[in-house]
């Protein structure tokens, strides 16, 4: 009888170790919405560098770098969510946008690339999630289009 306690209870340790050994480790890889952020705060900073450089477009180029920016602040405030960090919604916003990189200053036709690969990224990501997710980056996708085709 002994023996078989032991065989018993062997095998129950190597099961309930080997539930942590699992490739599903959901903390381990970034959430996909932090990438749209970075890509939205980019837009932002380059859309913004423009602004001084082509005065005449400067009115839509703000437009531009303002709703970049609030993609950038809707997707991070999702991921806080998703992670159960709660923040004061009285709190200032601490966003900060970093200048495009390069030595070169930017164009309007980098921007509209960045752009339209926006769309595409956040459209393709929609359709790989669901509720409240899918819907926010199909709503970013559609103004990324509205952005190029109609602004630039």
């Amino acid at each position: 009888m002994r023996w078989s306690s032991a065989t018993i209870g062997g095998v129950g340790v190597l099961g309930v170790a080997g539930c942590g050994l699992s490739d599903d480790d959901t903390e381990t890889e970034p959430d996909p919405l932090l990438a749209q952020a970075a890509s939205a705060r980019q837009d932002a900073a380059t859309a913004r560098a423009l602004t001084a450089l082509d005065p005449g477009l400067a009115g839509a180029l703000g437009v531009i770098a303002d709703e970049r920016t609030a993609h950038a602040d809707a997707l991070d405030s999702e991921v806080a969510r998703m992670a159960g960090i709660t923040t004061d919604p009285t709190a200032s916003g601490t966003s900060t946008t970093t200048a495009p990189a390069g030595g070169a200053p930017p164009t309007v036709e980098q921007l509209r690339e960045s752009l339209v690969r926006s769309q595409r990224t956040s459209a393709g990501l929609a359709r790989t999630l669901t509720g409240y997710r899918a819907g926010l980056l199909a709503s970013i996708s559609a103004a990324c289009g509205v952005q190029t085709e109609v602004l630039l």
